[in-house]
This record gives structure tokens, sequence and C-alpha cells, in this order.
């Protein structure tokens, strides 16, 4: 009988691609060559050890993750990337979870952590390999959700689904592409431009935590970097740098969060060479769409569309897909579907249409109650920073014991701008009359705080918490 074929694994699809001698996997601290991946392991074990187990890939490195990954793929059954910011708490129920035989780790501490039954360490430098690679199983890949409080869910994809919206044909280049992103790999919009770089025939330059954005961005540059990705919120962090200009970009790509016209207005001043883009994608509903005509939103007649590779359609004002690129399910029996019976994902982001497009109000949980009236937050920012003088913002909730809530904004000033600060008040009231002008007046915020800077969340958006 013959038996099914198994698809092809990543490092298969990675060779492919095309020459490996010249494509590389850059670190803060060293690189690696593609081609240097052939008949050799980083894992200090035989493969043949892992073959059909659950493996939990926790590693302080980037590039390890990325390295280990490209191993197991095709070996185990499946393989979860574990982000470096989880408490010992979460990887342990993580452990739990997703029934984990094997942890794989560069970091002694882990094998406290976890209490794995087996600990395979990675080396710090590639060995020769005991065997050839071996491809068996069709891998689930495990991506751990960003969420903040609890546990976070685990979503369940296949190197199918992860590589379904990548179309090497359709990469904005002159030569070889080489990427980077803010993102760490081990979440979806990192992994996305991974795969984006391996099986583009290109090279990747990594992020890390440890360092600077002014460092990144010059170590970026001195790459050749050619395109690269980031949340809003990373851009505007980047361009309050003073190494913004450090790289030369073919095609800068925004996701996470909403784009609104006057971050892409500012890369387009910046950058006005390159293409700029912004995708809509979640670890569940995985990248639904692209735009690249400049403008915030996206146009209307993507929804409803027959025989699209995407299906989405709106309900109750949020936006909901069903695609190939869409995860397989959640991992847990006590998680609701991630499908409803029809396939469909609900993204929980709130849009709203004017005229021919789609803008995003913000998310269904996120909303502010003011007296009764919601507010998204993302609405009010997107007025503020429509500011000349506005780098970034953040809209949050205050108490109050008349309407339960007011709206309150924390502002970064742009600091080429130049506003002394005898005429913050000047500001203040320019901003809040151009709020008054767009927005209801439950909208408007109570008050307005000049801040030097704001935090972002380990996934690269504003971290939301209430003041």
């Amino acid at each position: 009988m013959k038996m099914p074929q198994v698809e092809a694994s990543l490092w298969q699809l990675i060779a492919r691609a095309g020459d490996l001698r010249d494509r590389f996997l850059w670190s803060a601290e060293d690189g690696i060559a593609f081609g240097h991946l052939a008949g050799r392991s980083i894992l200090d074990t035989d493969l043949e050890l892992l073959a059909g187990s659950a493996v939990l890939v926790a590693t302080t490195r980037q590039l390890t993750a990325a390295l280990a990954a490209i191993e197991l793929d095709g070996v185990a059954r499946r393989l979860v990337l574990c982000p470096p910011d989880l408490s010992a708490e979460h990887i342990a129920a993580i452990v739990a979870a997703a029934d984990i035989d094997a942890l794989v780790t560069d970091e002694a501490s882990a094998t406290v952590l976890t209490g794995c039954a087996r600990t395979v360490r990675c080396n710090p430098k590639l060995a020769a390999a005991a065997q050839t690679r071996i491809n068996r199983h069709r891998t689930e890949w495990v991506l751990v959700t960003s969420g903040t409080t609890g546990l976070p869910k685990l979503v369940v994809h296949t190197l199918s689904s992860l590589t379904a919206p990548i179309r090497p044909g359709r990469v904005i280049s002159l030569g070889r592409p080489v990427w980077s992103t803010f993102y760490d790999i081990r979440r979806y919009g990192g992994l996305q431009v991974f795969l984006r770089a391996a099986l583009g025939a290109g090279s990747l330059v990594l992020s890390s935590p440890s360092e600077s954005t002014e460092d990144f961005l010059y170590r970026a540059g001195d790459r050749g970097v050619t395109h690269i990705s980031g949340t809003p919120s990373h851009w505007r962090g980047a361009l309050m740098s003073s190494a913004a200009n450090r790289i030369a970009p073919n095609y800068v790509r925004l996701s996470g969060e909403i784009a609104d016209q006057a971050i892409l207005d500012d890369l387009r001043s910046c950058y006005p060479g390159a293409a700029i883009g912004h995708a809509f994608a979640s670890t569940e509903a995985g990248v639904a769409f692209e735009v690249d005509d400049g403008l915030a939103g996206f146009p209307a007649a993507l929804i409803g569309r027959s025989g699209a590779e995407v299906d989405m359609k709106i309900e109750a004002d949020a936006l909901h897909i069903r695609s190939g690129r869409t995860a397989i399910c959640y991992l847990g029996d006590a998680i609701a579907p991630l499908r409803d019976r029809d396939g469909f994902v609900d993204t929980a982001d709130i849009v709203h249409r004017r005229d021919e497009r789609y803008y995003f109000a913000g998310r269904r949980d996120g909303v502010i109650n003011v007296g009764g009236l919601k507010v998204h937050p993302e609405e009010v920012e997107a007025v503020i920073n429509r500011h000349p003088a506005v780098r970034m913002s953040l809209v949050k909730h205050r108490k109050n014991r008349f309407t339960g809530a007011v709206v309150v904004a924390d502002v970064v000033v742009r600091a080429d701008r130049g506003w002394p600060a005898d005429q913050t008040g000047v500001l203040q009231s320019e901003i809040l009359e151009a709020c008054r002008q767009s927005l209801p007046r439950h909208k408007v915020p109570a008050t307005i705080r000049f801040v030097s800077s704001l935090n972002l969340g380990t996934a690269g958006k504003l971290a939301r918490l209430g003041a």
C-alpha cells in the first residue's frame, strides 16, 4: 500500500528557493548562511529521538529559535514557539496544555521552569548532523497569542497555512531581498517575515530586545535592508530616532495595529523611494489583505468578493475572515472554537464604512464606556495624530463618578517641530479643538498630558492600560 506523501518541510522549501550560500540570517551578535545548515545541526541530539514528539522551543535568542524550527519541521508532530517574555507559570501551563514531550533550549534554567522529560540543548555552533534530515510528519506549528492577562491562547497552524499568503514572485526588489522586522519571529507577525525571507530567496536581519531602536536601525542599514516590517507604534518610535535615515528600504510594511493616515504620510515623507503598505493579519485569521495605495483603511470592494482567495464579511460591525491562511484551531478543549460553523474567524476588529472605503475603529473589547456611549481609543488617536506637531498618542480612560469614565490622552510631540515648553498650552488647545471638530462630545479628551514616550507591549503594540 502506497503511503500518503508528506508535504515539503520548511528546510526543503528553503532549499528550493535559490542559492543558499548568499542568503543569511543575521542577529545582533552574529550571522549564518542558509548554506551552512546543510548537513549540520544546532541541536545536541539525534533527530530520530524527537521524531513524532511535541517540542517546545524556548530559547533566549531568535536566531537559535529560527534554526531549531528549520530542523524540527517535518520531524516533530507539534512545534510550539515560545516568546521570550512569558512567565514561568505560563510556560508550565503551555507544557501541560500542549502535551510537551521535549524542550529545546539554550538556557539552563528552562529545565527547572518546565520540568520536561527530555531537554535538548542548542549548540553554540553548528555541528555535523548525526543523520540526513528526516521529513515524516505534518508538523503542527503552535503560536502563542500576545494577551496581557490570563493564560495566552495557543493557536494551531500548519506550514501550509503560514506560507499561504507568501508570493515570492511579488517581492519588490531589484536583487536579492534583505528583510528585517521589529517583531520577534516567535510571534505571528515576525514569523511571517522570517518565512517571506526564507522562501523568497532573501536574507533576514533579526531585531534584539537588548539593543536600542537606533542601534537596530544602524545595523539594518549596514546590512542593506530592502524590506522592513513593524507595527505603526514601532514605526512611530523609529521616526523619532536619529537613525531613521540609516535605512533606505524599497518596501515598508505596517501591521498589528491600525495604520492611520498620519503614520502612512510620515513614512512616505521619510522614505520617498519606498512602497508603503499596510496589512491586516492576526494569529488566528492569518493575513487577510494588504493595502498599497497609501491610504488608511481598505477598499469596500474587498468585502464579499466571490471566488476570492480570502473571504471577508462584516457582521455587527466586526470583520470576519475565512481562508486557507487561517489557523486550524485553538489548542485545548476548554477554549471556544476558533471558527464559526461556516469557517469564518471573528476578528473582533470593528470597521465603519465611509463612501467606498472601510476604516478600522478599534477592538470590540477595547471600548471605553462614557455614560453608556462607546468610544474606541484608536479613532480618537487618529484625530490627535493628524496634528503636525504630534508623533504619537495613547487614549485611555479615567474613572468619573458621573459618567463612569472619561477619555484622557497622553501625547508625544515631534521633536523636529520644536514646541517650547511654555507653548504646550497652545498646542493642547489646538489638539482639543481638532477633536471637537471631528468627534462627538463624549469622545473628546477631558485632559491631554504631554509625555516623552509611550510604553509598547511585547508584540510592539501600544500598552493599553487604564489610567
